[in-house]
Protein backbone atom coordinates (compact mmCIF):
# COMPACT_ATOMS: atom_id res chain seq x y z
CA UNK A 1 0.00 0.00 0.00
CA UNK A 2 1.21 3.26 -0.65
CA UNK A 3 1.41 5.93 2.33
CA UNK A 4 -2.02 7.98 1.66
CA UNK A 5 -3.87 4.30 1.47
CA UNK A 6 -2.28 3.41 5.05
CA UNK A 7 -3.56 6.70 6.26
CA UNK A 8 -7.10 6.08 4.82
CA UNK A 9 -7.45 2.37 6.03
CA UNK A 10 -6.17 3.56 9.85
CA UNK A 11 -8.38 6.87 10.06
CA UNK A 12 -11.34 4.92 8.36
CA UNK A 13 -11.27 2.32 11.28
CA UNK A 14 -10.51 4.51 14.23
CA UNK A 15 -13.53 7.15 12.77
CA UNK A 16 -15.51 3.82 12.58
CA UNK A 17 -14.73 2.83 16.10
CA UNK A 18 -14.83 6.18 17.23
CA UNK A 19 -18.69 6.99 15.81
CA UNK A 20 -19.50 3.61 17.62
CA UNK A 21 -18.00 3.39 20.91
CA UNK A 22 -17.76 6.83 21.92
CA UNK A 23 -20.82 8.21 19.81
CA UNK A 24 -18.31 11.21 18.31
CA UNK A 25 -16.17 12.04 15.76
CA UNK A 26 -12.38 11.77 16.23
CA UNK A 27 -10.91 14.60 17.94
CA UNK A 28 -7.75 16.38 15.91
CA UNK A 29 -4.88 14.74 18.38
CA UNK A 30 -6.29 11.00 17.92
CA UNK A 31 -7.05 11.82 13.91
CA UNK A 32 -3.04 13.20 13.71
CA UNK A 33 -2.14 10.26 16.03
CA UNK A 34 -3.45 7.85 13.96
CA UNK A 35 -2.54 9.36 10.41
CA UNK A 36 0.94 9.65 11.61
CA UNK A 37 1.22 5.76 13.50
CA UNK A 38 0.27 4.36 9.87
CA UNK A 39 3.30 5.76 7.73
CA UNK A 40 5.32 5.32 10.46
CA UNK A 41 6.38 2.03 9.89
CA UNK A 42 7.28 3.45 6.63
CA UNK A 43 9.00 6.63 8.30
CA UNK A 44 11.06 4.05 10.00
CA UNK A 45 12.83 1.04 7.27
CA UNK A 46 12.52 3.26 4.08
CA UNK A 47 14.99 5.97 4.45
CA UNK A 48 17.14 3.41 6.68
CA UNK A 49 17.40 0.67 3.74
CA UNK A 50 16.93 3.17 0.58
CA UNK A 51 18.89 6.31 1.41
CA UNK A 52 21.26 4.86 3.93
CA UNK A 53 21.85 1.06 3.17
CA UNK A 54 21.30 -0.09 7.03
CA UNK A 55 18.59 -2.99 5.80
CA UNK A 56 18.50 -5.07 2.46
CA UNK A 57 14.80 -3.83 2.55
CA UNK A 58 12.24 -1.70 3.17
CA UNK A 59 10.24 -4.08 5.28
CA UNK A 60 12.06 -4.84 8.47
CA UNK A 61 12.28 -3.03 11.97
CA UNK A 62 9.31 -0.84 11.45
CA UNK A 63 7.41 -3.50 9.43
CA UNK A 64 8.29 -6.31 12.36
CA UNK A 65 5.70 -7.61 14.88
CA UNK A 66 8.16 -8.12 17.14
CA UNK A 67 8.63 -4.80 17.64
CA UNK A 68 5.19 -3.37 16.22
CA UNK A 69 3.15 -4.70 19.33
CA UNK A 70 5.34 -3.81 22.07
CA UNK A 71 5.75 -0.31 20.38
CA UNK A 72 2.42 -0.14 20.28
CA UNK A 73 1.85 -1.45 24.36
CA UNK A 74 4.24 1.29 25.30
CA UNK A 75 2.38 4.01 23.70
CA UNK A 76 -1.09 2.70 25.13
CA UNK A 77 0.57 2.33 28.51
CA UNK A 78 2.25 6.03 28.30
CA UNK A 79 -1.24 7.45 26.67
CA UNK A 80 -2.90 6.02 29.72
CA UNK A 81 -0.75 7.18 32.12
CA UNK A 82 -1.34 10.97 31.09
CA UNK A 83 -4.50 10.62 30.40
CA UNK A 84 -4.52 9.80 26.81
CA UNK A 85 -5.76 6.74 26.08
CA UNK A 86 -7.71 7.43 22.85
CA UNK A 87 -4.36 8.80 21.31
CA UNK A 88 -2.56 5.66 22.69
CA UNK A 89 -5.80 3.45 20.76
CA UNK A 90 -5.24 5.96 17.68
CA UNK A 91 -2.02 5.10 17.76
CA UNK A 92 -2.28 0.89 18.05
CA UNK A 93 -5.03 1.64 15.46
CA UNK A 94 -2.35 2.96 12.68
CA UNK A 95 0.51 0.91 13.41
CA UNK A 96 -0.79 -2.09 13.83
CA UNK A 97 -3.21 -1.64 10.70
CA UNK A 98 0.06 -1.12 8.52
CA UNK A 99 1.11 -4.50 8.81
CA UNK A 100 -1.74 -6.07 6.91
CA UNK A 101 -1.75 -3.36 5.18
CA UNK A 102 0.98 -4.43 3.25
CA UNK A 103 0.58 -7.99 3.49
CA UNK A 104 -3.29 -7.90 1.55
CA UNK A 105 -2.07 -6.13 -1.80
CA UNK A 106 0.14 -9.25 -2.53
CA UNK A 107 -1.98 -11.64 -1.48
CA UNK A 108 -4.32 -10.04 -4.00
CA UNK A 109 -1.65 -10.32 -6.72
CA UNK A 110 -1.10 -13.80 -6.48
CA UNK A 111 1.97 -13.35 -3.94
CA UNK A 112 2.05 -14.19 -0.11
CA UNK A 113 4.52 -11.36 1.45
CA UNK A 114 4.07 -13.17 5.41
CA UNK A 115 7.99 -12.66 5.62
CA UNK A 116 7.71 -8.85 5.59
CA UNK A 117 6.46 -9.20 9.19
CA UNK A 118 9.14 -11.13 11.19
CA UNK A 119 12.16 -9.33 10.73
CA UNK A 120 14.96 -10.54 11.83
CA UNK A 121 13.31 -13.61 11.77
CA UNK A 122 12.77 -13.99 8.23
CA UNK A 123 14.05 -11.41 6.04
CA UNK A 124 12.32 -9.63 2.99
CA UNK A 125 14.09 -9.62 -0.47
CA UNK A 126 14.59 -6.35 -1.70
CA UNK A 127 16.97 -3.38 -3.12
CA UNK A 128 18.03 -1.22 -0.20
CA UNK A 129 20.48 1.94 -0.96
CA UNK A 130 19.87 0.91 -4.76
CA UNK A 131 18.18 4.16 -5.78
CA UNK A 132 18.19 6.39 -3.23
CA UNK A 133 14.76 7.23 -1.13
CA UNK A 134 13.17 10.14 -3.62
CA UNK A 135 14.26 8.43 -6.81
CA UNK A 136 12.60 5.04 -5.91
CA UNK A 137 9.54 6.62 -4.26
CA UNK A 138 9.12 8.84 -7.81
CA UNK A 139 9.54 5.65 -9.82
CA UNK A 140 7.14 4.07 -8.19
CA UNK A 141 4.56 6.72 -7.81
CA UNK A 142 5.05 7.33 -11.98
CA UNK A 143 4.38 3.26 -12.38
CA UNK A 144 1.94 3.42 -9.73
CA UNK A 145 -0.12 6.10 -11.86
CA UNK A 146 0.49 4.61 -15.05
CA UNK A 147 -1.24 1.59 -13.68
CA UNK A 148 -4.28 3.43 -12.31
CA UNK A 149 -4.84 5.32 -15.22
CA UNK A 150 -4.50 2.43 -17.84
CA UNK A 151 -7.36 1.30 -19.84
CA UNK A 152 -8.28 -1.68 -17.71
CA UNK A 153 -6.54 -1.09 -13.91
CA UNK A 154 -6.63 -3.95 -11.28
CA UNK A 155 -9.91 -4.39 -9.56
CA UNK A 156 -7.61 -4.20 -6.48
CA UNK A 157 -6.12 -1.10 -6.73
CA UNK A 158 -9.80 0.42 -8.10
CA UNK A 159 -10.60 -0.69 -4.71
CA UNK A 160 -7.80 0.52 -2.44
CA UNK A 161 -8.48 4.14 -4.39
CA UNK A 162 -11.91 3.95 -3.74
CA UNK A 163 -11.35 3.62 -0.03
CA UNK A 164 -9.22 6.05 0.21
CA UNK A 165 -11.79 8.60 -1.94
CA UNK A 166 -14.87 7.33 0.71
CA UNK A 167 -12.33 8.39 3.73
CA UNK A 168 -11.80 11.79 2.34
CA UNK A 169 -15.87 12.11 2.43
CA UNK A 170 -15.43 10.46 5.91
CA UNK A 171 -13.20 12.79 7.35
CA UNK A 172 -15.26 15.65 6.15
CA UNK A 173 -18.37 14.39 7.59
CA UNK A 174 -16.28 14.15 10.96
CA UNK A 175 -15.62 17.98 10.40
CA UNK A 176 -12.15 18.00 8.94
CA UNK A 177 -10.23 17.40 12.09
CA UNK A 178 -6.74 18.54 12.13
CA UNK A 179 -7.54 20.94 9.57
CA UNK A 180 -10.48 22.25 11.58
CA UNK A 181 -8.40 22.88 14.81
CA UNK A 182 -5.65 24.49 12.63
CA UNK A 183 -7.97 27.33 10.53
CA UNK A 184 -9.72 28.08 14.11
CA UNK A 185 -6.01 28.87 15.50
CA UNK A 186 -5.05 30.90 12.82
CA UNK A 187 -8.66 32.91 12.65
CA UNK A 188 -8.21 33.23 16.79
CA UNK A 189 -4.32 34.10 15.70
CA UNK A 190 -5.56 36.73 13.26
CA UNK A 191 -8.13 38.50 15.30
CA UNK A 192 -6.12 38.79 18.22
CA UNK A 193 -3.30 40.45 15.61
CA UNK A 194 -5.88 42.47 14.28
CA UNK A 195 -7.24 43.68 17.50
CA UNK A 196 -4.25 44.71 19.22
CA UNK A 197 -3.12 46.99 16.33
CA UNK A 198 -3.69 50.17 17.15
CA UNK A 199 -6.75 52.95 16.04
Amino acid sequence: MWPWEHAAVAYLVYSLFSHTYYRESPGALAALTVVFASVLPDLIDKPLAYQYGVFDTGYALGHSVLFAVPIAVLVGVVTKWIGRPRVGLAFAVGYLLHLPGDVVPHYFRGTERFDVLFWPITEAGGTGGADGLVDLTLTYFVEYWAVLTASNPPTYLLIQTGIVAFTGLLWLYDGAPVLRESLIATYGAVGTAVGSLPR
